[in-house]
């Protein structure tokens, strides 16, 4: 029995005189469960991160969800896939089944984003649809988790406003899910753990990948670069790094089992092994060892600017199943917003970085992020911007409005740049992106290319669709036989966005881009 369960115990068997009022009783768990600290989560190196080999469901709560069935919904990045991936085979391993609808599920998690206040719109505005599907179903366990879950305002609205959530958990203790679902089920309070400290590397842990044709790999977690308009740093925790031998052996064990391309995560992936202190070893070491593996396709995401080292560099020129497309955020074109936004390197500085990969790799293709509407961006800085992407000649961008998230740095500027201003920026900005796909896509009509086949078009299912090298999506009539299959296709017709073409059962002498 746990200290809650005594607590209500004691309550359930005391004298109507001797039992605490409920203002009291809220108090006690707030200060049992306490929420993220911001202040907490910016201390670097005050907490030792532990890495554990052996992760395993105790033997207790196996067969804890026979007869029962699971729903995660996934908001944002790859990471918050992956991390979906990993509860869903937690689940799996408990005994649970999975389920595609919300009305058939006995727990549901929002595995949630907050990267942009719109993401946490879109959770709450769920959370409000589900309140009915609770009181229709008192039993069901809706939980809250991911980055969201990681912010102590979040966590405060929820114990507030939605009382019909029953477990709040992060993104440093997916791995005590059975924990936490245990609890749940025997409390009759909203089960809070979020943990402040940096988190810890948890290895075996089991994973129910989407698909057998591309697989996420984390190889790091959290960031230490403390951009001032992002919350990552807070809800991811310090850059910790997993150690080499551990990757590898995944990797192998994809490559085994069929899998065509592997995609390497991090917040920021190409600071992988700096938190190392035995050894000397990088994202370029790894990429060297992993180009020896016999898998087709090898992406990594995302990328900082400041950590993209020379080595790298040399490694992905070599090429073989390392992609030659890098996604690299500049987020301005302007060194004066990039030492507001604290990326900590220049225009000049960028713009060396990307002559040095284009020397090394003449064929890359590279794409970017970019903020429009900074606090104090003036429209000679936001020109800059413009500039800098004809430079450098992204063939694509996501582009984002500036808007500020609470618990960071620019979240106390005065946002000073007005709505109808940004809106405009971002519409020439979005211009020139499109002008500039548009281009790039060009440039492969009458082309043959590999294709990697993800499945059916989204939009016609006697069409399918992939990715080439460089990541562009590309539809074609072919035979189902080919999904799964790296395949040559002739592109008939370039759009801004995707590529047409037709299947080409052999090809000879023919150059493949």
């Amino acid at each position: 029995m746990n200290e809650k369960q005594r607590i209500e115990s004691q309550q359930a068997t005391a004298n109507p005189s001797d039992k605490k009022s409920e203002k009291d009783y809220s108090k006690y768990f707030e200060r049992v469960i306490t929420a993220p600290s911001l202040k907490e989560a910016k201390r670097r190196g005050k907490e030792d991160v532990q890495y554990h080999h052996d992760f395993s469901i105790p033997e207790e709560f196996r067969g804890m969800g026979e007869g029962r069935k699971f729903y995660i919904r996934t908001y944002g990045c790859q990471m918050n896939e992956h991390d979906t991936e990993v509860m869903a085979g937690i689940f799996e391993a408990l005994g649970y089944e999975p389920t595609d609808t919300t009305e058939d599920a006995n727990v549901i998690l929002l595995n949630t984003c907050a990267i942009r206040e719109n993401a946490e719109n879109k959770v709450f505005g769920e959370l409000g649809h589900l309140k009915a599907l609770k009181k229709e179903n008192p039993d069901l366990l809706l939980g809250v988790c991911g980055c969201m879950s990681q912010e102590e305002s979040v966590v405060n609205k929820i114990l507030k406003t939605y009382h019909h959530v029953d477990m709040i958990f992060g993104t440093h203790n997916i791995h005590r899910l059975p924990h936490i679902l245990n609890e749940a089920y025997l409390s009759k309070e909203m089960v809070v753990e979020v943990w402040s400290k940096e988190g810890d590397v948890i290895e075996n842990l089991p994973k129910v990948r989407r698909g057998n044709i591309k697989a996420w790999v984390n190889i790091m977690y959290g960031c230490d670069k403390f951009c001032t308009y992002c919350i990552v740093p807070f809800t991811r925790g310090k850059e910790r790094s997993r150690r080499p031998e551990e990757i590898i052996q995944e990797v192998r064990h994809l490559a085994a089992q069929g899998y065509q391309e592997v995609t390497l995560l991090g917040q920021n992936v190409n600071a992988y092994g700096k938190d190392f202190e035995d050894i000397k070893y990088g994202l370029g070491d790894l990429m060297d060892e992993l180009r020896k593996i016999d898998i087709p396709r090898i992406r990594f995401t995302t990328s900082h600017p400041r950590d993209f080292d020379d080595h790298l560099i040399e490694v992905l020129a070599k090429g073989g199943n390392l992609m030659n497309h890098i996604h690299l955020p500049v987020q301005s074109g302007s060194t004066d917003v990039l030492k507001i936004m604290a990326r900590k390197y220049t225009r000049e500085q960028y713009l060396e970085l990307v002559r040095k990969i284009k020397a090394a790799i003449p064929d890359v293709t590279l794409t970017t992020d970019i903020i429009v509407g900074y606090p104090n961006e003036t429209e000679e800085q936001f020109e800059e911007t413009m500039s800098l992407y004809r430079e450098v000649g992204y063939e694509t961008a996501y582009t984002f409005i500036y808007s500020p998230r609470e618990g960071t740095p620019a979240a106390k500027m005065v946002d000073n740049v007005p709505l109808e201003v940004k809106k405009e920026r971002l519409q020439r900005l979005n211009n020139l992106v499109n002008e500039l796909s548009a281009q790039a896509m060009k440039k492969y009509e009458g082309q043959i290319v590999e294709v990697l086949v993800d499945g059916e078009s989204k939009n016609n299912p006697d069409v399918l669709a992939g990715y080439t090298t460089k990541n562009k999506l590309v539809n074609f009539k072919g035979p189902k036989t080919a999904i799964g299959k790296i395949v040559k296709v002739k592109i008939t017709e370039a759009k801004t966005w995707s590529l047409n073409g037709e299947m080409v059962e052999e090809l000879e002498a023919a150059e493949v881009k």
